[in-house]
């Protein structure tokens, strides 16, 4: 379940809205029905993000790096791809039907900077909120009212959120985690390192090498490789799980079998088009405290700095996919 950061005050806030207000209690039922966790509402933003960006054609993964154009078309396309991921119907006045009510969608990466047309006003609104710099996101409903509105100075006289009124957001996820942009956030050494090599699968080794036990996108893979054949580059038969195996080095996709691995390691597990790279050592006496993993026939832990490069144990395939349960989760 993804945290959230919730409040009391808030969560008192938005009890009393829900309660106040039956047609915005009706949408935010049905939302929390088909995504309880927010992992759904959490992979569309990180998805349409990194649709923007665009990093197989232009490298680019620093939403700094857009054009004007494009960061106004985010809203458009968040809007479109929640409406893909959830099935919604058109609205008649509306961008959608949820629960037989009319809903409009804004989105914004700033904080409260939500632009609403005065047509919405009257409606709910699903307020969608994301900074790739903070790794946060937020999505909640607001029931548009005019005296709750700033006045519009712009042409087409949107109106935004009065800062006092915020309050009356029903939040479904408040401050959630977003999938990391691991290209963003990691060491900037580290990246400069990556990017160094003019050859694709040279620069997925290394970021394979330099990030290990954090997850790394699809998106993260296409913008490193820049190659239409990206996902080839991280596989075996000479991708970076087979170059990177003399290191002690594995790379875990989304595959049941590997997702095992990663819980019995007790390093993050890879979700649907992520991948985890951790380097491993066999399990010895001096292990016993250490959670391990029974790979190839023998046990494995997290290699520590000091330990010298080992020949890493072949992951199972996706036509091989039974990982042993263990009774015990450290090493004998």
């Amino acid at each position: 379940m993804l945290p959230l950061d919730y409040s009391a005050a808030t969560s008192i806030a938005t009890d009393e809205t829900l309660r106040n207000d039956p047609e915005l209690a009706a949408v935010h039922e049905y939302l929390r029905r088909a995504d309880p966790t927010g992992e759904r509402f959490a992979r569309v933003i990180r998805e349409t993000i990194d649709q923007l960006l665009n990093g197989e054609a232009t490298g680019r993964y620093d939403w700094k790096e857009l054009f004007k154009t494009e960061k106004t078309h985010a809203g458009t396309l968040v809007e479109i791809n929640l409406q893909r991921e959830f099935k919604f119907r058109d609205g008649n006045a509306m961008d959608y039907r949820i629960a037989d009510i009319e809903v409009d969608c804004k989105y914004s990466q700033q904080f409260g900077g939500w632009m609403i047309p005065p047509e919405a006003v009257g409606h709910v609104c699903l307020l969608v909120w994301a900074d790739d710099y903070k790794n946060q996101w937020s999505a909640g409903l607001f029931r548009v009212r005019e005296e709750w509105l700033n006045r519009g100075g712009n042409r087409d006289l949107k109106l935004t959120v009065k800062a006092q009124y915020r309050s009356r957001i029903a939040w479904l996820w408040h401050n959630a985690d977003l999938p990391e942009n691991v290209l963003l956030h990691m060491n900037p050494i580290d990246r400069e390192a990556v990017f160094s090599f003019k050859s694709g699968q040279q620069r997925l080794n290394e970021l394979f090498r330099r990030v290990q036990q954090r997850r790394i996108g699809r998106n993260v893979v296409r913008t490193v490789a820049q190659q239409k054949d990206y996902m080839k580059r991280v596989r075996g038969n000479g991708g970076s799980r087979s170059a990177l195996r003399a290191e002690g080095i594995l790379i875990m996709g989304d595959y049941e079998s590997h997702r095992k691995i990663a819980e019995q390691l007790q390093i993050p597990v890879p979700r649907e088009g992520e991948f985890v790279s951790v380097r491993v050592t066999t399990a010895r006496s001096h292990h016993r405290h250490q959670p391990l993993a029974f790979i190839d026939g023998s046990k494995w832990v997290v290699a520590a700095y000091d330990n010298p490069p080992l020949m890493a144990p072949k992951l199972p395939t996706t036509a091989s996919s039974t990982v042993p349960d263990l009774f015990s989760t450290t090493a004998d």
